[in-house]
């Protein structure tokens, strides 16, 4: 497996991690968990948003969820949140759609992690 920038991240910082592989023409999280043989409920994504204030904040949320959006303009207190265009997300974060990682972004973005990930010993992220 070639390393990542993101494992190069969790290296420096002495943070443990296990890489997984899988069928890359999945998209969706779901798939995901279940081609690693992981349950949903520990494995996550992240959700890249723009606030009406233009301010860029990062969501990971289970992959069976769905973000609300009021509850996280609330969360992070802006008046309001929406999903960025996926157009938009590699010259944003230097990620593609289905590969958007929270560690390693081209600049540092506010990331609001969802209270179940407390609930695993690990969680599974991009």
């Amino acid at each position: 497996m070639e390393k990542t920038n993101v494992m190069r991240i969790l290296e420096q910082k002495k943070i443990v991690y296990t890489p997984h592989t899988y069928d890359q023409s999945f998209l969706d999280g779901v798939s995901v968990a279940q081609e690693i043989g992981k349950q949903t409920e520990c494995v996550f994504k992240t959700l890249v948003t723009v606030a009406n204030t233009g301010e860029h904040f990062i969501f990971i949320i289970p992959v069976d969820q769905n973000l609300n959006l009021k509850k996280a303009a609330k969360a992070v207190s802006v008046k309001s949140i929406a999903m960025i265009k996926q157009k938009e997300l590699l010259p944003l974060t230097g990620y593609i759609h289905g590969g958007c990682s929270p560690v390693g972004m081209k600049k540092p973005f506010r990331t609001v992690i969802d209270e179940t990930a407390i609930l695993y010993d690990t969680v599974i992220v991009s």
